[in-house]
């Protein structure tokens, strides 16, 4: 048993100990702004990033006789091992820097940002040092494409087995999709494209009115559509129409699958948006929703004149069904029916392969597609109807798929709510609070809104939220596939 383990497992760790000490080297990065700044937060990424290299190295060395190449379950376990480790380091300088907060406190921040969930247990956020600040968005802007997906691109040690990581790591239900015969290639290629989104984006924030140091980190927030700030009212903070649709455009984009963009600028043409249906059913819920809550607004008198209602509602709503977790006000004091549409709206909004969160669009599809067929079966027992997605049948196992990860969804979703309830919180705040996190959207309703923070959680709490979070970022699946007995089987 041992000896399974070991061939099972020590593969895996030997390639997490050469993540850790590359994601190391990224502490440098805001160990430098520190000492530019003078914030006093050096010490913090020193150790931090000494800490993170020598347990990588460690790792590296001690299983380095377990080498081998990765096969298919392999990816799985990387995956979670290394979207459970990464925050587990990255909390280091929050924790040694931020002196009122506990290491649950600290793992919950880093989790948050690494999952690009944007959920904080910070206040405060305008006196951060620098260097804090940036590292908690830098954090959501590596995990938006994905850390692996980064590792898939440049670490040539992962040879074959990156394909196995991609798949494991990649959101939505068509994953065994290609865009290039080489799957790093793939990988360089989405991470060209998300670079030069981010560099887009920053450039747009300046040229709005944001400073240089904002606009670079909300441009990776906004991009990852991680939703940090470095202003305790997000953007609210500035007040402005101009800024407001530089991030709404952003955040279309980057809710939009990166394979489309990807396919897009390959062919040089606007077909492959046109011809994509799980596109139009995003552009539709953004148009949908925002009409929806604008009218809401308007009919309840929370707005009168009817601009101001257009603006707060396409970017709270856009904001939200993206699963980026930006404001510009206090929607909890909306009417009920705005905050709780749009929280329904998120579950399923995004696109698979964006860096959004959520079910996806792609298999809310799917399963309404899924549902029409039986209804015309009802009437016509012996149609034979496949289900196509555009121009092409998808096969039954992806539609298969889709329905069991919903449920699987579902099912959790439910299940943590009530245990959330039965730890003390009202039904609203357990609810909120479970289904922002499993789809990574960020800020919930009532005690964990847009105004508020998740500190007032007990450690419980928040270990629970943080283990949604991962298993939201990873599609769940990939998490409870380890559970299984026959996972670990040789």
């Amino acid at each position: 048993m041992l000896r399974k383990l070991r061939f099972i497992l020590f593969p895996v760790l030997n390639l997490t100990g050469s993540v850790l000490m590359a994601f190391a080297g990224l502490m440098i990065v805001p160990l430098i702004i520190s000492l530019s700044f003078r914030d006093g937060a050096d010490f913090a990424f020193t150790t931090g990033a000494v800490t993170t290299f020598l347990a990588g190295l460690l790792l590296f060395v001690s299983t380095r006789s377990y080498k081998r190449e990765l096969i298919g379950r392999d990816g799985f376990l990387l995956a979670t091992i290394i979207w459970s480790a990464v925050p587990l380091f990255a909390a280091i300088p929050l924790y040694l820097n931020l002196e009122e907060i506990s290491f649950t406190l600290a793992y919950f921040e880093a989790m948050s940002g690494t999952t690009t969930t944007c959920a904080t247990v910070l206040t405060g956020l305008d006196n951060l040092p620098a260097s804090i600040n940036f590292w908690r968005c830098f954090l959501s802007w590596l995990g938006g494409m994905g850390i692996l997906v980064l590792a898939v691109a440049i670490l040539p040690l992962l040879g074959v087995g990156g394909a196995q990581i991609f798949k494991a790591e990649a959101s939505g239900p068509m994953k065994e999709s290609r865009l290039t015969p080489r799957i790093s290639d793939t990988a360089k290629g989405l991470w060209w494209i998300y670079a030069a989104f981010t560099v887009a984006c920053c450039f747009s924030y300046i040229a709005t009115g944001m400073s240089n140091f904002d606009a670079v980190i909300h441009s990776f927030t906004t991009v990852s559509l991680g939703g940090f700030s470095s202003h305790d009212s997000s953007f609210g903070y500035w007040n402005s129409g101009e800024i407001e649709s530089v991030a709404i455009f952003f955040m279309v984009l980057c809710g939009t699958s990166f394979s489309l963009h990807f396919l897009a600028i390959r062919k040089r043409s606007f077909l492959p948006y046109l011809r994509n249906p799980e596109f139009w059913g995003w552009i539709a819920s953004v148009v949908a929703v925002t009409g929806l809550v604008c009218w809401i607004l308007l009919e309840q008198k929370t707005y009168t004149d009817w601009t101001e209602a257009l603006r707060h509602s396409a970017f709270n709503v856009i904001s939200i069904i993206s699963t980026t977790g930006y404001c510009d006000t206090d929607y909890n004091v909306w009417p009920t029916a705005a905050p709780m549409l749009m929280m329904v709206t998120a579950c399923f909004a995004s696109c698979g392969g964006s860096t959004g969160g959520g079910i996806k669009m792609l298999r809310a599809l799917l399963i309404v597609k899924e549902v029409w067929r039986e209804f015309l079966l009802l009437l016509h027992p012996k149609a034979i109807r496949p289900i196509t997605i555009g121009e092409y049948p998808v096969n039954e196992r992806v539609v298969f798929q889709a329905l069991a990860y919903t449920q699987l969804w579902m099912i959790f979703t439910v299940l943590a709510s009530l245990v959330m309830m039965a730890s003390g919180l009202d039904i609203v705040t357990a609810t909120s609070a479970i289904v922002a996190c499993v789809t990574n959207i960020g800020p919930g309703l009532a005690n964990v809104g847009p105004a508020s923070t998740f500190a007032g959680l007990s450690a419980p709490q928040l270990w629970l939220c943080s283990f949604c979070m991962l298993l939201g970022r990873l599609e769940m699946m990939t998490v409870f596939v380890l559970f299984s007995r026959s996972f670990w089987r040789t």
